[in-house]
C-alpha cells in the first residue's frame, strides 16, 4: 500500500508539511461531500470552471481528514499553520497528480484488465461482461459511467490483490485525452464498440476521434471489435498486427473471427446464429435476451469476449439468460393512463437518438408515439442542421408527438410541422404545467441531457401508478455507512450484512454501492445469495453464514468464505478440503449467545483439529455474536462475552501458527462498545437507517420508504362492515374506505389490521380498518376528504418510521424490512 511519504518522488512534488506518523493512503478524496473513513483519505484539490478545491480544505480537515494534495500554496485557506497534523504535498497539477497516483496503484498489479471505449454502448458492455464473467472471475469494474479523466483513476485505484481481471471504461470528449487515460489504466486487452456522434464537438472529423480512442489500445495484447464499423476497422488495421484483434461482423463473414447472422425472434428476444472459423470450424446458435438494436450490438460484443475465452456455448447461453438490463439505459417503466415510458435519460447525443427512436419504433403497443427530448448537446453541428436531422428522424421512426424542453430546440420549433409539437425552456417548466390527462396510451421515450434532469419526469409520469413500490435511497444508505466508518477505530475493517435481500432492500444494487464505497467484506446467509451477487459482479469478499455440505463446490467456484460453527461442519469441510482446495473459513465461537458456534469447552479438540489439518485449512476470521449489545441492562454479560472471545481467539492463533481477523460487534456493538472494534466488525441494520439503540437515530437517515397507492373509495353508510370476517366493526355514520394494493403477500403484517396499523395519505394518519388481506387492505380515509383513488399512500418511511410500527405489533423493525416481499418492485436513486 502507498504511503503518503512516497507521493512526492511519483508526482515531482514537495512536502510542505509531513504528516507527524505513518500514513498509508486508502482512498482518493476529490469530493467533500462524500468522505467515507477520514484516515487514509487523501483529498487532491482540483480545480475546474466552477470550483476550487482548496476552499474545501478546512472542513476536511475538521472532519479528519489529513491527508492533502495541492497545486496552489497560496490559496491554502488559513495557511500550512491552520493544519498542524497534516500532510500536505504541493504539486504542479492536481489532476496529473491524482492520475499519477493512479497509475503506480495500477502498476502494483500483474491483472489482466479489459478497457471498453466507444461512442456509445460502454457502460452497458462493462457491465455486461461484468455479469457474464462473473462466475470465472473477480472482477474489479468502472462504478456507474465513471470514464473520465477523473473517474478512470478513481475506478482503478479500486483494483486490489484480490481481483483477477480489471473492466474499465474510457470517455474523452476532446484530443490529447486518452493517452492519459491508456496511462492510468495499463489494459491489456480492450473493446471499442463503435464510433457516433457524442462529442463530436471536440474533433474535426469521426477519423480523428477513432484515432483518439485508439490510443487507448496501443499496447493490449487483444483488442475486440465489430468490423463492420469501416473507420474502427482501418485505425486496428494501422496500428495492431491481425494476431492481436478479433472481430465479429454481420457484413463481411469471410473477413471476421465470428461470423453474425441475427433474425428476429419472439417478443424482446433475438436469434444470432453464430460461425467461427478458428481455432477450429464451429457453429452456435444462441438467443439474446434482447431485441433492440443497440441491445443486440451490446450483447454481440459480449459475446465475442465469451467466444475468444472458449467458454462451452451450453454456458454462454445459460449465462446470457441471466443476463439485466442495465439502469437507467432505456428501461421500459409501466406509467399512468395506461402508457409506458421508455426512460432513457442517460445521455442525448444524435447517435443516441437515433437508436433510442428505433427502439421507440420497435414497440407493439397500440396508442401513438411521443418523444420529451432536451436540447441536444456535443454534436458538433450548428443548431439548424442539427434539429432538421432530428425532425427527419421522428419522421423515419414514426413519432406522432414532440415535446422539446431547452431554448435551442425551441428556437428550432419551426422545424418539426410534421408532428404535434409543444415547447418549454426548462424542464420546470414543464413539470408545472404538467397534466396527466393529456397522455393517454402513449409510449414515451424520455430523452435528455443529464444537466435537465429528466429523471423528474419519469417520475412525474409514474407517481400515481396503482401499485407498491419499495424506495431506496442509495444516497442515505452511503451517508449511513458513512457514519458508522466515522466511529470505528483505525484500522479495523467493514464487513456488511447484504442477507436476507440486503433486508429487503435488494442485494445486488446494495452490494454494488458497497463496493464501489469500498466495504471489507459482505455476509450473506446462505450459498445462493453468494452465488447471486457473483453472478452480478461484486467481487467484495463474501462470508456464507450457514453454508450446507452440499454446497462447498459451489463455494469453490464462486470464492465464497463458509462460517463453520459445529466440528460436523468443520469435518465435512476438511473431507472436501482434502480432495482439492477450499476457500478460507470463518469460525463462529458460541461465547453466550447459545445459538451456534463453538464453546470454550471445544477448544481443545478444535485446535488439535486445526494443526493437523493446517495443509488443507486455512483459516480467515473468528467471531462471535453479543445477545444483547443493544440494551445498557445486558453490559456486564456482553463485557462477559468479550472477555470470553479475548481468551479463546489466542489459543486459535497459536493452534493456526498465524494471525486471523477477529470480529464481535455489530451495528449497536460498534456504537456502545469502542474498545471492542478489534479487527472488524458487522454492520447491519444500522446501514439500512435504524439504529438499534436509539441513543443516535437522529444520525441516521431512512433509507426505505415503502408507497402504495389507492384502488377505490367507497363511501359506507351506516351499519356495514368491511373487510373478511366482518371485522371493519359497523358505527352509526358514514365513512369512505379506501382500498390500498398492498396485503400479506407483500410483506404487510396481518397484525396491522384492526385499528393497529396505519398509513398516511395527503399528510395525514389513516388507520387500518378490518383484516389486512392477501393483496389489499382498507383504511378509514373519512377525516381526509380530498383522498380519491390513485392517490399514494406511504406505508413507511419518513412520515411512518420503522421503529414506531415496529412497536405497534411487538416485533423489531428487521422483520418489517425483511418481509417486504419480492414481488414489491424497487426503485433506487441518489440525490
Amino acid at each position: 500500500m502507498l504511503d503518503f511519504t512516497a507521493l512526492p518522488a511519483l508526482t515531482h512534488g514537495t512536502l510542505l508539511r509531513t504528516p507527524p506518523r505513518p500514513a498509508p493512503v486508502h482512498q482518493l478524496l476529490l469530493d467533500s461531500r462524500r468522505i467515507g473513513q477520514a484516515t487514509g483519505s487523501v483529498f487532491f484539490a482540483l480545480r475546474g470552471p466552477q470550483h476550487n478545491g482548496h476552499v474545501y480544505m478546512p472542513e476536511l480537515y475538521a472532519r479528519g481528514v489529513r491527508l492533502f494534495v495541492v497545486d496552489r500554496a497560496a490559496e491554502i485557506p488559513g495557511g500550512l499553520l491552520a493544519y498542524p497534523e497534516a500532510g500536505i504535498l504541493l504539486v504542479d497539477d492536481a489532476l496529473d497528480a491524482l492520475q499519477t497516483v493512479a497509475a503506480a496503484h495500477r502498476r502494483r498489479f500483474r491483472v489482466p484488465v479489459l478497457g471498453v471505449t466507444g461512442s456509445n454502448g460502454k457502460t452497458i458492455v462493462k457491465e455486461w461482461l461484468a455479469q457474464l464473467l462473473a462466475p470465472d472471475e473477480l472482477i474489479c469494474k468502472s462504478p456507474r459511467s465513471y470514464n473520465s479523466q477523473v473517474g478512470v483513476p478513481l475506478s482503478v485505484w479500486e483494483l486490489n490483490a484480490t481481483h483477477t481481471l480489471g473492466i474499465f471504461e474510457a470517455g474523452i470528449s476532446q484530443r490529447h485525452e486518452m493517452a492519459r487515460l491508456a496511462r492510468i489504466m495499463q489494459p491489456t486487452l480492450g473493446l471499442f464498440t463503435n464510433i457516433g456522434t457524442a462529442h463530436d464537438a471536440g474533433f474535426t472529423n469521426h477519423r480523428e476521434k477513432v484515432e483518439e480512442k485508439m490510443q487507448l489500445f496501443l499496447d493490449v495484447d487483444t483488442l475486440f471489435y465489430c468490423l463492420d464499423h469501416e473507420l474502427i476497422h482501418a485505425a486496428a488495421q494501422q496500428h495492431l498486427p491481425e494476431h492481436r484483434t478479433f472481430t465479429w461482423s454481420r457484413l463481411h463473414p469471410h473477413l471476421a473471427h465470428v461470423a453474425v447472422t441475427v433474425a428476429e425472434s419472439s417478443g424482446d428476444r433475438m436469434v444470432a446464429r453464430v460461425s467461427l472459423a478458428r481455432p477450429l470450424p464451429q457453429e452456435h446458435t444462441f438467443t439474446l435476451p434482447f431485441a433492440d438494436e443497440p441491445s443486440v450490438e451490446n450483447a454481440l460484443h459480449a459475446l465475442a469476449v465469451l467466444l475468444w475465452r472458449q467458454v462451452p456455448a451450453a454456458e454462454i447461453q445459460h449465462r446470457l439468460d441471466r443476463l439485466q438490463p442495465v439502469a437507467m439505459r432505456l428501461e421500459m417503466k409501466q406509467a399512468l393512463n395506461d402508457c409506458y415510458v421508455l426512460d432513457d435519460t442517460y445521455n442525448n447525443d444524435l447517435a443516441g437518438l437515433n437508436l433510442a427512436l428505433d427502439v421507440l419504433a420497435r414497440q407493439p403497443r397500440r396508442g401513438r408515439r411521443t418523444l420529451i427530448l432536451s436540447d441536444v448537446l456535443e454534436s458538433g453541428l450548428a443548431g439548424a442542421e442539427l434539429y432538421a436531422r432530428v425532425a427527419a428522424q421522428l419522421a423515419t421512426h414514426g413519432v406522432e408527438r414532440l415535446v422539446g424542453v431547452g431554448l435551442e430546440i425551441k428556437h428550432h420549433q419551426a422545424l418539426f410541422q410534421q408532428v404535434e409539437a409543444t415547447f418549454y425552456n426548462t424542464t420546470d417548466d414543464f413539470l408545472r404545467q404538467f397534466r396527466p390527462d393529456a397522455f393517454h396510451q402513449e409510449t414515451i421515450l424520455v430523452k435528455g441531457a443529464r444537466r435537465f434532469g429528466f429523471e423528474r419526469i419519469v417520475t412525474a409520469f409514474q407517481r400515481q401508478i396503482h401499485g407498491t413500490v419499495l424506495e431506496v435511497d442509495l444516497e442515505a444508505l452511503a451517508q449511513n455507512l458513512n457514519f458508522y466508518r466515522s466511529r470505528i477505530q483505525p484500522g479495523t475493517r467493514l464487513m456488511v450484512m447484504v442477507k436476507a435481500f440486503a433486508y429487503g432492500s435488494g442485494s445486488y444494487e446494495v452490494a454494488n454501492l458497497l463496493e464501489f464505497h469500498r466495504a471489507d467484506y459482505l455476509a450473506v446467509a446462505y450459498t445462493d445469495e453468494g452465488v447471486s451477487l457473483r453472478q452480478h459482479g461484486i467481487s467484495l469478499p463474501i462470508m456464507v453464514m450457514n453454508p450446507s455440505p452440499d454446497a462447498f463446490q459451489v463455494l469453490r467456484q464462486y470464492h465464497l468464505e463458509p462460517e463453520i460453527y459445529s466440528f460436523e461442519r468443520l469435518h465435512d469441510y476438511l473431507t472436501a478440503a482434502r480432495q482439492q482446495p477450499l476457500p478460507a473459513i470463518h469460525l463462529k465461537l458460541d461465547t453466550g449467545m447459545r445459538r451456534l458456534g463453538f464453546s470454550e469447552t471445544d477448544l481443545p479438540e478444535l485446535c488439535a483439529l486445526l494443526r493437523d489439518n493446517a495443509a488443507h485449512l486455512r483459516v480467515a476470521s473468528a467471531l462471535t455474536h453479543l445477545a444483547g449489545a443493544d440494551e445498557e441492562q445486558h453490559n456486564s454479560f456482553s463485557e462477559q462475552q468479550l472477555a470470553a472471545f479475548q481468551r479463546m481467539t489466542p489459543q486459535l492463533e497459536e493452534a493456526l501458527g498465524y494471525s486471523i481477523l477477529k470480529h464481535a460487534l455489530n451495528s449497536a456493538g460498534i456504537l456502545r462498545f469502542p474498545e471492542a472494534h478489534m479487527d472488524m466488525v458487522r454492520l447491519g441494520i444500522g446501514l439500512y437507517g435504524v439504529e438499534a439503540t436509539g441513543r443516535e437515530q437522529d444520525a441516521l437517515r431512512p433509507v426505505s420508504t415503502l408507497r402504495t397507492t389507492i384502488s377505490q373509495v367507497k363511501t359506507l353508510p351506516p351499519g356495514e362492515t368491511v373487510g373478511y370476517s366482518r371485522r371493519g366493526q359497523a358505527v352509526e355514520y358514514e365513512r369512505r374506505i379506501a382500498t390500498l394494493a398492498i396485503g400479506y403477500a407483500d410483506g404487510y403484517d396481518r397484525r396491522f389490521g384492526n385499528g393497529a396499523g396505519e398509513v398516511v395519505v395527503r399528510g395525514q394518519r389513516a388507520p387500518i380498518i378490518g383484516n389486512v388481506c392477501m393483496d389489499m387492505c382498507m383504511v378509514d380515509v373519512t377525516h381526509i376528504s380530498a383522498a380519491r383513488a390513485g392517490d399514494v399512500a406511504e406505508i413507511f418511511g419518513p412520515q411512518l418510521p420503522l421503529p414506531e410500527l415496529a412497536s405497534r405489533i411487538g416485533t423489531i423493525p428487521y422483520e418489517l424490512l425483511t418481509n417486504v416481499s419480492e414481488r414489491v418492485k424497487r426503485v433506487f436513486f441518489t440525490e
